[in-house]
């Protein structure tokens, strides 16, 4: 699993830290934080959730 992302864009809703904390988190401006770039297999479900909640759909997973 390959994880992307665009800072750029990002709001800092948060969302992606709710629902996958061991992967995201969130800088102090609120700006996602990348913690794992390659996951194991067994958070795909929480990664890809956290990317479908974004509401600036930032997060992209490959």
């Amino acid at each position: 699993m390959k994880i992307t992302f665009d800072e750029e864009k990002c709001c800092g809703a948060g969302q992606c830290v709710l629902v996958a904390p061991e992967v995201f988190d969130q800088d102090d401006d609120g700006i996602v934080v990348l913690l794992n770039p390659s996951p194991s297999d067994d958070l795909r479900e929480a990664v890809e959730e956290a990317a479908a909640v974004c509401p600036a759909n930032v997060i992209h997973v490959e």
